[in-house]
């Protein structure tokens, strides 16, 4: 990475650490680990000097990427460090694209602002790239083109998708007037809908400074001395980000305690699934702090409806039973069970459904369940050769956090431009995925893992316990390294 990328990271990285009163060289003290090390093994003179040699391609082709969020605009960016002559068209609606999505638990938690997430997409738009700034409806991969709502068509020779995902909230029953939105631009009709009585989501920027401002009005409500009841959801789709539920969980408990009013409060977690984290060491490390922390919950509930008015929540409950004998498999039938369960609330903090864009969904280009299909790890789709995606809507195993976006977008670039020179794909991803989990203000878990399903920490540590260095990483370090380093292609 070159130098001045690192020097304008640590630059931020300075700035956020001043907010708190400590140094750099404090702040690493107590983390006890390297300048290197704060950026997950991102920057080093060995990888500086190893990017400095990169051998530009003279591959040629018109390249458009649809979506200039992390995903879209990186990949733009590295291609721009890889190609000689580069033809590169991001078509991307949203002023705020790329924004730091990662930080909306923070502002959620009290812990940052609103302001202190918003980026604006045209000062991240890399040298040479051209913007479109509209939104593609239409896809139309046999002729290689794209359509937009103002009527521009765009002609390529290799797409790229990477549009993000949509929050599905019309598809709870109560709140179908919020319908379907995205983390960033205009979500005044999702804010509406929600209402001021307790419900939120730190899904939206916006929604997580709502979050905030509910969180302190309930929590006022348990230091009065009235019994407060805070519930968290997980839906029964895939989500961005599959700690963030709980990791605003953890935030609400520490700012209880924080008010001396926590013994007034009962926090209870409803997730559609059966465990607490899909890799086993990290669900047993959960379990045990939602033990500690006297957290309730109840597996496989999934949010169906929202009685606003009576300010309940509708699950639909899912369990099996035991049914009569099979003669012929010599087993007792397994017989799938479930029922609506209502649960009063005081406070909500809803996890939406999420899902492909509509326009992805139903084009040639996504699968039968919305996502974009590709092959897991060269990330080329699996009926068109010339089209890619990486990010929340690619069709990849446990693939949609920053995280792994930031593996991602390097195998991409290698295999689009290994495509292009009619080579072959030989870069793989290997699902890796990073969750700083948030389990109070100033300890995080850091859950890495990949497609073994088991933990793969990058540093010789218990990845399953929670520590104040990875806070430190977590709040300081990672936001600088995101918007300096991935986006300028590099990190």
């Amino acid at each position: 990475m070159d130098n001045k990328y690192i020097d304008k990271m640590l630059s931020e990285m300075d700035k956020d650490l001043a907010k708190q009163g400590m140094s750099r060289r404090d702040a690493m003290k107590l983390a006890g680990i390297t300048g290197a090390g704060m950026f997950m093994g991102g920057a080093t003179s060995a990888s500086a000097a190893d990017e400095n040699k990169t051998v530009k391609s003279n591959a040629k082709g018109k390249i458009v990427i649809v979506g200039g969020g992390l995903a879209g605009m990186s990949t733009a960016a590295r291609l721009t460090l890889n190609l000689s002559d580069p033809d590169i068209t991001v078509i991307e609606p949203q002023e705020l694209s790329v924004s730091y999505q990662p930080g909306q638990t923070l502002v959620g938690g009290g812990i940052w602002d609103e302001d202190d997430i918003a980026y604006k997409r045209d000062d991240f738009v890399p040298d040479g790239v051209k913007i479109v700034k509209e939104k593609v409806i239409l896809f139309n991969p046999q002729e290689n083109k794209v359509t937009t709502d103002k009527g521009t068509v765009i002609s390529y020779d290799y797409l790229i998708l990477a549009t993000g995902l949509h929050l599905d909230f019309e598809r709870i029953r109560g709140l179908e007037e919020a319908g379907r939105a995205m983390s960033a631009g205009d979500n005044e009709r999702l804010l509406k809908a929600l209402g001021d009585d307790g419900i939120c989501s730190i899904y939206t920027a916006k929604g997580a400074t709502k979050t905030w401002e509910q969180m302190q009005k309930y929590i006022a409500q348990a230091k009065s001395g009235k019994k407060t009841k805070f519930l968290f959801t997980h839906p029964s789709t895939p989500v961005k980000c599959g700690g963030a539920p709980k990791k605003i969980m953890y935030l609400t408990n520490a700012r209880l305690k924080e008010a001396g009013a926590r013994e007034n409060a009962e926090l209870t977690f409803y997730p559609n699934g059966g465990a607490m984290f899909g890799i086993p060491e990290y669900h047993d490390a959960i379990l045990g702090q939602f033990k500690r922390e006297d957290f309730k919950w109840h597996y496989r509930h999934n949010l169906i409806e929202v009685d606003k008015k009576n300010k309940i929540a509708v699950f639909d409950a899912k369990w099996q039973e035991k049914g009569p004998w099979d003669p012929v498999l010599k087993d007792y039938e397994v017989i799938p069970k479930h029922e609506k369960v209502r649960v009063p609330y005081d406070f909500l903090h809803i996890t939406p459904p999420q899902l492909a864009p509509r326009e992805v969904a139903e084009s040639d280009l996504g699968s039968a369940k919305g996502w974009v299909p590709v092959n897991k790890e060269t990330l080329q789709h699996i009926r068109y050769e010339n089209v890619f995606s990486l990010g929340d809507v690619a069709q990849v195993p446990m693939g949609k956090t920053g995280g792994s976006v930031r593996k991602q977008y390097k195998v991409l670039v290698d295999n689009l431009i290994a495509l292009m020179n009619g080579k072959t794909l030989e870069a793989k991803y290997a699902g890796y995925t990073v969750c700083p989990l948030i389990t109070d203000i100033g300890t995080v878990m850091l859950a890495e893992f990949d497609w073994t399903v088991k933990p793969t920490p990058s540093f010789p540590l218990d990845p399953t316990v929670e520590r104040w260095m990875w806070w430190l990483m977590k709040v300081h370090a990672l936001k600088p390294m995101t918007m300096y380093g991935m986006l300028s292609g590099r990190a």
